[in-house]
């Protein structure tokens, strides 16, 4: 099993997709192990977008993601990067195919409403960022037996 993290953005909360997005990860397969509606702070961001800082985009970036609400979830599940990755789609939501969450409802590359890791050692790092290992709900849904060998 693997864990994933996701960030519902700012606008995606501004704009009342909250609900929405925990549907579609939710029948995905995965399984939300720790999710909390929190206001993502400057030392936060910068190191979730530590990656960047080189970047002339990075200011914006931490801006954006500092300006408002967001929800971090914790996701666990088989292939669980790969399985998000595809149900958010590509960063720029005109090249987001339809049917993923940027594909349906994107606007603009700098408004995408959703972060999901892009790999297994990212999502680690970003997922310590946000929830302490005592956050995680460890539970088994009765439907495992009937998904999974």
């Amino acid at each position: 099993m693997e864990r994933e993290f996701i960030l519902i953005k700012p606008d995606a909360v501004q704009r009342g997709l909250v609900g929405e997005i925990i549907k579609r990860i939710e029948r995905t397969g995965l399984k939300l192990i720790a999710m909390k509606f929190i206001q993502v702070t400057k030392e936060q961001a910068e190191k979730h977008y530590e990656i960047h800082k080189e970047r002339p985009f990075y200011p914006g970036l931490v801006s954006f993601i500092t300006s408002g609400p967001t929800v971090a979830i914790a996701v666990e599940g088989m292939n669980a990067v790969v399985k998000t990755r595809n149900l958010v789609g590509a960063t720029n939501p005109k090249d987001a195919a339809p049917g993923s969450i940027r594909g349906d409802f994107g606007l603009d590359i700098g408004r995408n409403m959703v972060h999901a890791s892009d790999s297994v050692e990212n999502a680690k790092i970003e997922l310590a960022i946000y929830f302490t290992e005592e956050e995680y709900k460890s539970w088994s849904p009765v439907t495992d037996a009937w998904l999974y060998e």
